[in-house]
């Protein structure tokens, strides 16, 4: 782990080998997760979606296509999240839940049934804007890498290291949790690794 100065880069981490870059000295540590079980979230009764496999978090859709969202255990003010993720099969529609329902689209759009990666979907409001240049970046047979820096209301979402969304939401909340999510009735398979979080000081 790099050290600069004081601050410490932070990882919500499901990989066997995690590189951390080092941080503005305003971050904080905060929590570091295991990379070889589900330790640090909080695991659904009776769980059959999410499981840690050589260093993978796997995610899949069980027989009754129920869904189900991964959360952690820890809540989060302003901080940048980023994570790895491929698709494996199905009709991919899952996310990154931002401080509980505001959340980052990753795959297809249930209600659009198109791709809307990187967009906001924002509860009672849908899409309100499209993450741009995400056709060209996104690759579908390969690990893609999403960033997503969340201040206040802002939320700026970068794809395979380029910004392709920023948008204010005004039903932002002021603290909670990182979900991702396995969207109900889907036959669907993601996975994710090099999950991290580094949150900024208060």
């Amino acid at each position: 782990m790099t050290i600069c100065r004081k601050s410490f880069l932070i990882a919500l981490a499901v990989a066997p080998a995690l590189t951390l870059s080092s941080v503005n000295a305003e971050d904080a540590l905060t929590t570091v997760y295991s990379t070889k079980d589900l330790s640090g979230w909080k695991v659904p009764d009776n769980n059959i979606w999410w499981k840690v496999e050589d260093g993978i978090l796997k995610v899949r859709s069980g027989p009754d296509k129920k869904g189900s969202i991964l959360w952690s255990e820890k809540e989060f003010t302003d901080f940048t999240v980023e994570a790895e993720f491929k698709f494996i099969s199905g009709t991919i529609d899952s996310g990154i839940h931002i401080r509980n329902m505001d959340q980052i689209q990753i795959g297809i759009s249930g209600s659009l049934k198109r791709d809307m990666t990187a967009s906001p979907y924002i509860p009672g409001k849908g899409y309100p804007v499209e993450a741009e240049g995400v056709a060209e970046l996104l690759k579908q047979d390969d690990w893609n890498q999403m960033r997503v820096e969340v201040s206040g209301k802002e939320y700026v979402c970068y794809l395979n290291g380029k910004k392709v969304m920023s948008y204010t939401s005004d039903t932002a909340i002021a603290k909670g949790p990182i979900g991702l999510q396995l969207h109900a009735g889907k036959d669907m398979s993601i996975d994710f690794r090099n999950i991290k979080v580094v949150e900024k000081a208060k």
